[in-house]
């Protein structure tokens, strides 16, 4: 039984890291609220939505009611459609007043990321703050982004209201900022709305591990930095072993027994509820009600008898094979957040360090657990991160002794108050980010990424600047190398995504997929993370989780990867040299193919 829809506030975030369920919980709270006679609007903040995955229907960046729930709307606030309406509010006023190629320079000034963000939260605060939209829900339910990126949204308010009160004209310059001013009092009504604990309640959602429950914590403790205290916290996958002799299955519930009697005292100490694993995905009305009702899924209502394809490699380590001859270039792992990137992207690091080959593993992702799952220092690795907060004062210092050292002291401080908008850290990691893709020409590089929708805002600052400088450039355009033309060099570069055979993961392993081919960019293979058909479990719950699974990974190597491998879940945590070089370097259970 969900308890937040006991006494629901009127807004409710369903916040945590990635993988955790946040849009099954957010959804099934949705439709529990309007079975109960309540109007509810469910809306998607995450730019890698699966909306409309989990409620079988179509979810747009236009409210619209869902037919199978009466009571229920949903909305996607999708940063493009939102960063395209934001870019013509912005420049159609100047049509025919500038020239064609100022009103383009200022086009090109708002196609970046920065615009991007600010764009999908000007959505986001209409939805806190509209009267119609308050007049017509009783509930609004927000899936936000995985953390990172979460705490990115809601502290935007704060951080744009602080720059508009000290820049009271608005930007100096025309670019993502412009006319911001006009929406001070929208902001600041977004402000209060989220610290008042009588509106607003903040649900933290983790698993039964480690990461997820520290990673929760350290979100709780920043939101009540930002006075946003009104939190709750749901575990949820709790998983109970039925079959007392299989290995895997003990150890996992061993486990998350271990992580959750150890959770971090800040955590302990809030209202809190656990789910149980299902043994299937939570896809649909019918799935989502079930979880409200506390009703479980039979177990052997799963068709059995498939088997994992034989076609697959032994290992992610045969893949690297090639990698590894070359000596140089750069991996990118890529994927949901939740899916075992920075596992993976350590694995790899170590499989080609142990080969003699000097490598650099690093990090764009906001909760960077690189150093925590290496367990140590490995011979031969270089570990770094690129921390935000880091490259943004290094990036302002670079600024002011650069563009400042000829300024009187007004022009310096005008410099220094532009520098402090939100949009500087965005700038900053996308020049730290083209540190290492240019780093990559001469050895070897392993990026481990954020979750999917803050990489792609990364890839689009790449691409406004690399049509910028050709724009711009006076060089010949056959002699200009820009960090996005390395990305699309597969002698440089090579994308590996990683998915977990889970339906959502891999629709959203597929959307990213395509998102890169759009910027000509070809992912180089597929990695099926933590897979239970390629492990010999016996108890009836996980094997009837495997047997689902067969499907998904024989959609990806037929249909969607050009490359694949599979990685089976691990009774041992894979933290430490020993354990990341055997998590890809051995062939899946099943040396045989087998029935699941």
């Amino acid at each position: 039984m969900l308890h937040i829809i006991e006494h629901p506030t009127r807004y409710l975030f369903f916040t945590g890291k990635g993988g955790t369920g946040k849009t099954s919980l957010a959804t099934a709270t949705a439709v529990a609220l309007a079975d109960r006679g309540r109007r509810v609007l469910l809306v998607s903040t995450d730019p890698a939505s699966n909306l409309g995955q989990v409620l079988e229907c179509e979810v747009s960046d236009v409210i619209a009611a869902v037919r199978a729930v009466p009571g229920l709307s949903t909305v996607n606030i999708d940063p493009e459609a939102a960063a395209t309406a934001y870019r013509e509010r912005v420049v159609g006023p100047m049509r025919g007043a500038l020239p064609d190629d100022a009103v383009q320079q200022i086009v090109e000034q708002l196609s970046g990321a920065c615009t991007t963000e600010i764009a999908a939260f000007d959505e986001f605060t209409k939805l806190l703050t509209d009267d119609a939209i308050a007049a017509t829900y009783d509930h609004i339910v927000f899936d936000t982004a995985p953390t990172g990126h979460t705490l990115r949204l809601l502290q935007l308010p704060a951080a744009w209201s602080s720059f508009i009160d000290d820049n009271p004209e608005g930007a100096s310059c025309l670019g993502p900022m412009s006319g911001l001013g006009a929406q001070r009092e929208q902001y600041g009504a977004a402000v209060r709305s989220l610290c008042d604990a009588a509106v607003t309640t903040l649900v933290l959602v983790a698993r039964p591990e480690p990461s997820a429950l520290e990673e929760a914590s350290r979100t709780s403790a920043e939101l009540s930095a930002l006075h946003i205290d009104s939190q709750r916290l749901i575990i949820n996958g709790v998983f109970e072993a039925r079959d007392p002799s299989d290995a895997l299955a003990a150890a996992l519930q061993q486990r998350g027994e271990d992580a959750m009697r150890d959770m971090p005292a800040r955590l302990a100490a809030l209202p809190q509820e656990r789910q149980a694993l299902r043994a299937q995905n939570l896809v649909g009305v019918a799935s989502l009600r079930s979880l409200v009702a506390d009703e479980t899924h039979m177990f052997d209502s799963v068709a059995s008898g498939r088997t994992v394809s034989e076609a697959l490699p032994e290992s992610v380590s045969r893949l690297l094979d090639e990698v590894a001859e070359a000596g140089r270039g750069m991996i990118m792992v890529m994927g949901k957040g939740g899916v075992g990137k920075t596992t993976i992207a350590a694995a790899v690091a170590v499989d080609l360090a142990s080969r003699g080959l000097p490598v650099h593993l690093s990090t764009t992702d906001p909760a960077a657990h690189v150093t925590e799952t290496l367990g140590g220092e490995v011979e031969g690795l270089t570990v770094t991160r690129i921390d935000p907060r880091v490259e943004t004062e290094r990036y302002i210092q670079h600024v002011m002794q650069v563009k400042g050292k000829d300024l009187d002291d007004a022009g310096r401080d005008l410099l220094a108050e532009e520098l402090r908008s939100p949009c500087t850290e965005e700038v900053a990691v996308f020049h730290a980010f083209s540190r290492i893709v240019n780093e990559a020409r001469r050895g070897v590089v392993v990026l481990d990424t954020a979750p999917t929708g803050h990489t792609l805002l990364l890839l689009d600052a790449t691409g406004a600047y690399h049509r910028e400088v050709l724009r711009s450039s006076s060089m010949p355009a056959e002699r200009v190398v820009t960090p996005m033309m390395r990305l699309r060099d597969p002698d440089h570069t090579r994308i590996l995504i990683v998915t977990l055979p889970e339906t959502t993961p891999v629709l959203e392993a597929e959307a990213l997929q395509a998102d890169l081919r759009r910027a000509d960019i070809e992912p180089w293979a597929w990695i099926v993370n933590q897979s239970l058909a390629a492990s010999d479990t016996t108890d009836p719950l996980l094997r009837a989780r495997a047997a689902a699974e067969v499907p998904l990974i024989e959609r990806v190597q037929d249909q969607l990867a050009r490359r694949s491998a599979i990685v089976s879940l691990q009774a041992e945590a894979p933290v430490g040299r020993d354990r990341l070089r055997a998590l890809i370097s051995s062939a899946p259970a099943h040396a045989e193919p087998s029935h699941v």
